[in-house]
């Protein structure tokens, strides 16, 4: 309706009080709810959604299209096309991002770096200023 992504289904959940050690690889939706520690990544040329909740930790890097943060993830962030960082969000790693949404309270220990195609800086739009 307004020009937006349809969000892939969450097909995935790893639940409150499990604990995955090793890499995870997903297609689609993952959400995690416990604790993960490895790296988490989807594949590109896929839409891709990953939900790390109030409740999660995630020691490893993480990597997909549109992540969602509101639990703790220790090591980089890479969104490959938005980055949502809700108020109880705590990244201890380097952030890339694409686009950036940041809530109140939100917590980043490293650098925040945008993708940027071909490294160029995108044009700066000014509003016209009618006379």
């Amino acid at each position: 309706m307004f020009n937006k992504k349809k969000q892939p289904p969450i097909k995935s959940l790893i639940a409150e009080g499990s604990h995955i050690s090793g890499d995870i690889r997903f297609t689609d939706g993952l959400r995690i709810d416990g604790e993960v520690s490895g790296d988490i990544s989807a594949p590109e040329g896929q839409t891709s959604l990953l939900v790390v909740s109030e409740s999660a930790r995630v020691m490893g890097s993480v990597t997909a299209d549109h992540i969602i943060i509101n639990g703790s993830v220790k090591g980089p962030v890479s969104a490959r096309h938005m980055l949502e960082l809700q108020p109880k969000a705590r990244i201890e790693g380097d952030v890339q991002y694409t686009a950036l949404e940041m809530h109140q309270g939100a917590l980043i220990t490293g650098q925040l770096r945008p993708l940027l195609e071909g490294e160029e800086k995108p044009p700066l739009k000014l509003a016209a200023i009618s006379p």
